[in-house]
């Protein structure tokens, strides 16, 4: 499949096929008549890649997990460490956005409140 058909199959990125074809992380070089083909192990490690930018590594981060999974053998503990970081930042962010959403309940009903007696005083 070309890199425009694996584009548009699979709803990925024309920039992050072309990220995936400079790290030179695929088999053997696959040009049919000047154009990339991907076969099912790319659309494997695509699928991979798509999920890592997903969950927010940077392209630096992806290249690392991707060469740690590919090229150097028991790599599971660097994988695992790099996994971890972004899901302690994952529940940062989570803490940090519960405790404004708190922060806003409370302005909130102070609002209410402050219109409730408004509206007993004039009755």
């Amino acid at each position: 499949m070309t890199k425009q058909e694996a584009s548009e199959r699979y709803q990925i990125p024309m920039h992050i096929l072309s990220e995936y074809e400079s790290w030179g992380l695929c088999g053997a070089v696959k040009v049919v008549m000047g154009a990339w083909q991907y076969d099912d192990t790319d659309l494997d490690r695509l699928s991979t890649i798509m999920t890592l930018h997903d969950l927010g590594f940077t392209t630096t981060e992806v290249e690392t997990y991707m060469r740690l999974l590919l090229e150097q053998p028991d790599t599971e503990l660097q994988r695992l460490r790099m996994l971890e970081k972004k899901r302690t930042a994952a529940l940062d962010e989570i803490h940090f956005r519960e405790r404004q959403l708190q922060r806003l309940d409370d302005l909130r009903h102070e609002i209410r409140k402050t219109r409730s007696k408004k509206g007993d005083g004039k009755k």
